[in-house]
């Protein structure tokens, strides 16, 4: 249920400019939503379709929170933290998807993510602290570890019935396919995604308030130093919770709001994404100017002689 009668409006523009000469473009569709699911503003289409990849991981960690595996283990804020992010294999990260499965006495090798290039531990892969969240929650209910991506596997149907419970549909409607490193993602409407982050961020939900203070309060373990989610995070001071999906998608909510912004840049671009996030939450007045100025910086100013540069903005409906 929309809040006016338009579901569609002018898609917005990213212009790759080298020294001021436009060089490259791409097509980004965004929207947000209010937790009942109602659009609020839009850019492109709301109904446009998208796997939504790793922004679904704080959905996915509702299977942690909600079963009781992290008092089980003795889980902390950093543990629930590593097992929402998409991180860089870092060391200090690394070691904190270790400590999940040492406290639940599960090996290493149980971790099904792949092994990265030029690493040497599946602890390294982006998804690790997700796929031990997994691995815990399968352990504390005595199911079988070594099937755990299996969608038929009892974790990945508990973590789909969360997301169908919030989203009020039948778990059987979502399409869902294999994300890379094997655990399964959905297809989702754009106004979907941007429902759920307005849903995670207000305040309904004990469960989903520690996740949020989880990623806020560690947003150094949800990307790394310098990457946008992490950097978003750290410069809001816990006002913002973002997280990154592949392939153009991003997801940022506003904690206490019960407000949620889904981007998808159609063919994919990480660079795109970020410079809308970046545009959009300015226009929201999410974040400050100066707050923009900085991410600005780093995210649409590529090297000497190029720069991003956004044409549109959100319609209000």
């Amino acid at each position: 249920m929309t809040r006016g009668k338009r579901t569609q409006t002018a898609e917005l523009e990213v212009r790759l400019l080298r020294e001021g000469i436009v060089e490259s473009t791409h097509q980004v569709q965004a929207v947000v939503c209010d937790e009942r699911g109602r659009m609020l503003s839009l850019a492109g289409s709301g109904e446009a379709a998208a796997f939504i990849r790793s922004a679904l991981k704080p959905f996915q960690a509702l299977a942690v929170t909600t079963t009781g595996t992290l008092e089980t283990y003795n889980l902390n804020d950093r543990d629930l933290a590593i097992i929402c992010a998409s991180h860089q294999g870092a060391i200090e990260q690394a070691r904190q998807a270790f400590n999940i499965l040492w406290r639940c006495d599960v090996e290493p090798s149980a971790l099904q993510c792949p092994i990265p290039a030029d690493k040497q531990s599946p602890l390294e892969h982006n998804c690790s602290g997700k796929h031990a969240g997994m691995l815990a929650v399968c352990k504390q209910r005595n199911w079988s570890l070594g099937s755990y991506l299996q969608p038929s596997h009892p974790v990945q149907r508990l973590i789909l019935e969360k997301v169908a419970d919030l989203l009020q549909m039948p778990a059987e409607e979502f399409i869902g396919a294999h994300d890379d490193c094997g655990a399964p993602t959905y297809f989702m409407q754009l106004r979907q995604m941007a429902t759920l982050y307005a849903l995670l961020a207000s305040g309904s939900s004990v469960d989903m308030e520690r996740i949020i203070r989880a990623m806020t309060h560690y947003p150094e373990m949800i990307a790394g130093p310098g990457q946008f989610d992490t950097e978003v995070m750290r410069l809001t001071e816990g006002e913002i919770v973002s997280k990154s999906g592949a392939e153009g998608v991003q997801c940022i909510a506003r904690v206490g709001e019960g407000m949620g912004l889904a981007i998808k840049c159609v063919d994919g671009s990480r660079r795109a994404k970020y410079a809308v996030a970046i545009h959009l939450l300015k226009q929201l007045g999410w974040i400050t100017p100066a707050i923009a100025e900085t991410l600005s910086d780093v995210h649409m100013t590529i090297g000497a002689f190029k720069r991003l540069d956004i044409i549109g903005e959100l319609a209000m409906l």
